[in-house]
């Protein structure tokens, strides 16, 4: 028999987890169907453990550099066990938590298993445990998520090559990790693992790293990089990869050179793709766009009626925080009766590398291609007072304001805290404050925030 429900959301993730508790809440009867473990992407295989290893590279690295502080430090090593252990203690308390708090809400059932649908409102469940449930109700919520990308790459599927979620399961650390792709992942863990104490070389197929950063964001990052020692080549194609011994080879093509490299571990880094090849969702009139992502409009409605898509199996930012919000905006239109929607809202996010890239806003290339009159502002972090002190000076702040009415449009901030800057900037954004707003405020000092001083002094001498 089929079960009956008020509301089914698929994965429990960092919107499908609240979303599911808020709907119990509210006196529908809930199912929140998930795959694998609670919590998504974010706490099992991404922010959380991705941040806490990064962490233990930071350590190393302040280790090395502590003679420019004047302490001396016997030699450094590092237990990569260790390191992986503590990545994994705090996943389990996070997950645990989020497991704990629905199987305590009334109204709402946990289901282990995996979704596909048989209908527009009728989904079959595969139990993990075995057996099969159907369950119908009137709305259904997807938040299936993504998973780690496969290239079409010659000999890929007969080498043992890692992924993010592979990466952090080391026990050892690799000699010489060989990185495929240049962006977030691939520079996060290629300096983590530079820092913890492996020889790594990105290669990128692209012109710049981070390609959709403006050029001179990407190129300081590329500095950054390279000075920590790690191995860049840039405009250049993987053709084939193959095993030798326990290591791998790869053939790369760069400036029409053929040559081949060889490495220790491989990860492929190259982007990630929808989890909508399971759910069977032509069954529910659901439609994808080329790439398989979910469509969706600016309320989340996909189009079949009364299904929406949240979090990163719509496409878009694929960011913890923007899949949290499109959660406040399901409630808020579902249960509050309020009329909300994705259209302008900001888009943050930090990139942790060290030092951080903190982004909000259109970038420079952005603002010019709409056709905008702006200005643009740099400040180097050699400029920063609070950097100095701390001997973290590398990279630079730049905002982009409007000229024609002094709002902020944008700003990056490639240093020390990068993320916790941009936000104060965010903020400013938020409330609509002009430029100058931020050029005459009393910070504390010596702080960091303090900083925006000067960055937009400097917007008046551009």
């Amino acid at each position: 028999m089929n079960q009956q429900y008020d509301a089914i959301v698929i994965g429990s993730g960092q919107g499908g987890t609240p979303l599911s508790v808020a709907l119990a809440n509210a006196g529908l009867r809930t199912a929140l169907v998930e795959r694998k473990h609670v919590g998504g992407t974010c706490i099992n295989e991404g922010c959380t453990p991705t941040k806490t290893m990064v962490a233990s590279g930071r350590v190393a690295y302040l280790a090395r550099r502590a003679g420019d502080y004047g302490i001396h430090t016997g030699p450094i090593s590092v237990d990569l066990k260790k390191v992986r252990q503590r990545k994994r203690d705090i996943v389990n308390t996070f997950r645990n938590g989020n497991q704990s708090r629905i199987e305590k809400t009334a109204n709402l059932e946990l289901i282990f298993g995996e979704a596909s649908f048989t209908a527009a409102k009728s989904i079959l469940v595969r139990m993990n445990d075995g057996g099969q449930r159907t369950i119908v109700a009137e709305r259904i919520f997807i938040n299936a998520g993504t998973r780690a990308g496969v290239p079409k790459l010659e000999g890929l599927n007969s080498v043992p090559f890692l992924d993010n979620i592979s990466i952090m399961e080391l026990g050892d650390l690799p000699d010489h990790l060989i990185v495929l792709g240049g962006g977030y992942v691939g520079l996060e863990f290629g300096q983590l693992f530079r820092r913890l104490g492996s020889r790594v070389t990105i290669i990128q197929s692209q012109g710049q790293l981070i390609t959709h950063e403006d050029p001179d964001i990407a190129e300081e990052i590329t500095k950054i990089l390279r000075q920590d020692g790690i191995d860049i080549i840039l405009n250049a194609k993987a053709q084939r990869v193959s095993q030798s011994g326990q290591g791998i080879l790869l053939e790369v093509e760069s400036q029409q050179v053929l040559s081949t490299m060889a490495g220790s571990h491989f990860l492929v880094a190259t982007g990630r793709v929808p989890n909508s090849d399971t759910l069977n969702l032509a069954a529910a009139n659901i439609r994808t766009n080329e790439r398989g992502f979910i469509e969706v409009n600016e309320r989340l409605e996909t189009s079949a009626p009364d299904i929406y898509a949240l979090g990163d199996i719509k496409g878009g930012p694929a960011f913890t925080h923007i899949s949290y919000d499109d959660f406040r905006i399901l409630r808020g239109n579902l249960l509050e009766h309020k009329s909300l929607s994705t259209k302008d809202r900001q888009v943050p996010y930090c990139m942790f590398i060290d030092p951080q890239l903190g982004r909000v806003g259109l970038t420079e290339t952005e603002a010019r291609a709409q056709g905008r009159k702006i200005r643009c502002a740099k400040l180097p972090m050699t400029s920063v007072a609070r950097a100095l002190e701390v001997d973290e000076t590398r990279g630079f702040m730049k905002a982009v304001v409007d000229a024609e009415n002094n709002q902020i449009l944008g700003a990056a901030v490639l240093g020390i805290e990068g993320g916790e800057v941009m936000s104060v900037l965010e903020t400013a954004m938020m409330g609509r404050l002009p430029y100058t707003a931020l050029r005459d405020a009393t910070y504390a000092h010596p702080t960091l925030a303090e900083s925006l001083n000067n960055l937009f002094m400097a917007m008046d001498r551009s």
